[in-house]
């Protein structure tokens, strides 16, 4: 909400609640004649005494009424560094344009200020497709030290708008007290016990009803007044046993489901304005969402595309999912990792096929029963592919939270999780659960990025972010001391003859199970502990050429490897298992299509002009 006309005076005296006497300066630029002290009317009628103090500058609003006794309104007042809207008319103007403009609430229908109810008469009603929402608004101008408190003096009628709302909320309204903080840059809010404890006992009834009590500071100017960030909330400190040493970890706590609450609009704008074009997002069906989300797990968007599109070419449906053999998956999967993924994804096919008929189940519950779906897995089916309104919190998403909120908790504490999954839970958009939950990954993805400077420049939530007003976005997330990884050293054999290559199965259970591997001694070997170990194994060798170190990081192990190109005689499949525990001898184009080499051996398969998945699909050449 604007003013016209603006006026600039000092604070003399206030003779009763309802004018007080100004002195402006500068009389005739103003376009005011008259003398230079002004009696003014005071729309704001509590006391505010801690505001009009003799001295204070204030800002006053013309009034283009010539009849009126009083020829400016004050509205607003410095208090040292702030400047404190005190118009008791400016809290319900800046809700309304705040309700319409869809920032409370996207999905808003109706706004209707003035609406009555019992033997109350409540700011606002307003409806959206699934509920019916009554709202009451307490513009709040008393501060202490940062601290913001209602009311200034007794009031009974807040009493009873309160008392209001509950029968309301239990008649099944939404219902909420809003409370319009008239300044920028506070604490927290609180209900003023001192001055009125019975306003605070009802406060707490009504939260305990499920009424919903919030706090919005305000961007003011003297010429303005606009709604602008969520502010804590600290209603019953008492019945919580909060001490004031607490209060800030308590109010991060109770303060974040008021601030995720209004970040789905300015969200899901930038979502239709920036997603990027996905093959899985152009065609969310059921299977096409869990084959994609599996992909993703601890694997790049760019890196899952071309494996996707193939995967979909050669698996179109959950039943060619089930009825696929292990050795077709995992050479689908060859080079993207973490191979229990697409094993899970067909025992998890197999149950759909038993249990559900061949559908995918559509709730939340149902998915979480089905092998390889997590929490995180069931959100993204339920609500990107059916529309429930759960959320999906992966990395990217705890990542923005935890700098939106400036939350020190390491984020990879199962406890941390559970609770944002719940915070979100209660503010996830019906009407958009699916676009909600892409638009959180995303946004971590693109924007406030894990790695290096996030892009604040180009995020929608800036100004509902803690670590970014604070300058601290790369202080979080925190996380626990990592474990060191186990670190192993392996010698690398490449055994060749003119046409064939040695390799053998690793075990169905552990670290890359059911997937293929050159041969390998435990620790450095030199080149004669080499052509000892095949000598034991009826393999002479003609040549021995060294090769280059590899290393590959899995998550909780480190190998360390060296290499060795071997040339040998002959390599003969029939003599295979007599004669070297298992190996197999085949041709290295074989690789192509029947034996899946996980890219742990990327620096070695290269000397055999072995493609792997990754390398392939990178060539064009799948």
């Amino acid at each position: 909400m604007e003013y016209k006309h603006i006026v600039p005076g000092r604070f003399l005296e206030r003779p009763n609640r309802f004018i007080a006497k100004v002195e402006i300066a500068n009389m005739r630029e103003q376009g005011i004649e008259g003398c230079s002290t002004e009696t003014v009317h005071v729309k704001n009628t509590g006391r505010c005494r801690e505001l009009l103090q003799k001295g204070a500058r204030v800002y006053l609003e013309r009034s283009s009424n010539p009849k009126r006794s009083t020829a400016c309104d004050l509205v607003a007042v410095e208090k040292g560094k702030r400047l404190i809207n005190m118009d008791s008319q400016a809290p319900n103007k800046a809700v309304e344009e705040w309700l319409r403009a869809g920032t409370f609430q996207a999905d808003i229908s109706l706004v209707r200020p003035e609406v009555k109810y019992g033997s109350s008469r409540f700011d606002f009603y307003m409806e959206t497709a699934t509920d019916r929402i009554f709202m009451e608004v307490k513009g709040v101008t008393l501060e202490e030290d940062g601290v913001v408190l209602f009311p200034d003096a007794p009031s009974d009628r807040a009493v009873k708008h309160v008392e209001e709302l509950i029968q309301a909320r239990h008649a099944g309204y939404r219902c909420f007290v809003l409370f319009v903080i008239q300044m920028e840059n506070v604490k927290y809010f609180t209900p003023n016990r001192r001055m009125h404890s019975e306003f605070a006992e009802a406060l707490c009834r009504a939260e305990k009803a499920g009424v919903e009590i919030l706090a919005y500071d305000c961007l003011v100017t003297p010429e303005s007044m606009r709604i602008n960030r969520p502010v804590p909330v600290i209603l019953c400190p008492e019945e919580k046993g909060i001490m004031k040493t607490d209060v800030y970890e308590t109010l991060r706590k109770t303060s974040e489901k008021n601030k995720l609450g209004h970040i789905s609009m300015p969200l899901l704008k930038w979502y239709d304005e920036n997603r990027r074009i996905l093959p899985w997002r152009e065609k969310p069906t059921p299977y096409r969402v869990w084959v994609s989300e599996i992909m993703l797990q601890q694997t790049r968007v760019e890196a899952v595309k071309p494996y996707f599109e193939r995967f979909m070419k050669e698996l179109p449906d959950i039943e060619a999912l089930a009825e696929a053999e292990e050795e077709i998956l995992l050479k689908l999967w060859e080079g993207l990792g973490y191979y229990n993924r697409v094993r899970n994804l067909k025992k998890a096919a197999v149950q759909i096929q038993r249990e559900y008929g061949g559908e995918m189940p559509d709730t939340y519950e149902e998915l979480l029963t089905l092998t390889g779906i997590g929490n995180y897995t069931a959100g993204a089916i339920a609500s990107i592919a059916f529309q429930r309104p759960v959320p999906a919190v992966d990395g990217n998403v705890l990542r923005v939270i935890s700098r939106l909120t400036e939350d020190p908790r390491p984020v990879d504490e199962a406890k941390v999780k559970e609770g944002v999954e719940r915070d979100l839970k209660e503010v996830i958009p019906r009407d958009r659960p699916g676009d909600f939950n892409q638009a959180m990954m995303e946004i971590g993805a693109c924007v406030c990025i894990p790695n290096g400077v996030p892009l604040c420049g180009s995020c929608p939530l800036g100004e509902f972010c803690a670590a970014h007003r604070a300058g601290t976005e790369q202080d979080y997330p925190r996380r626990q001391a990592k474990k060191p990884r186990q670190t192993e050293d392996k010698t690398i054999l490449l055994i060749m003859d003119e046409r064939r290559t040695a390799i053998r199965k690793r075990p169905g259970r552990g670290l890359l199970a059911g997937m293929y591997e050159f041969p390998s001694i435990e620790g450095f070997r030199t080149g004669e502990e080499v052509a000892g170990y095949l000598a034991e194994r009826g393999l002479r060798a003609l040549e021995i050429q060294p090769l280059e170190d590899a290393r590959h990081i899995f998550t909780h192990r480190e190998w360390h490897m060296k290499g060795y190109m071997v040339k040998v005689d002959r390599l003969e499949p029939g003599k295979a298992n007599d004669s070297a525990e298992d190996w197999l001898y085949i041709e290295p184009e074989e690789t192509r299509d029947r034996y899946p080499i996980p890219s742990a051996f990327s620096a070695y398969t290269k000397y055999l002009s072995i493609r792997l998945g990754k390398e392939r699909y990178e060539s064009g050449k799948a």
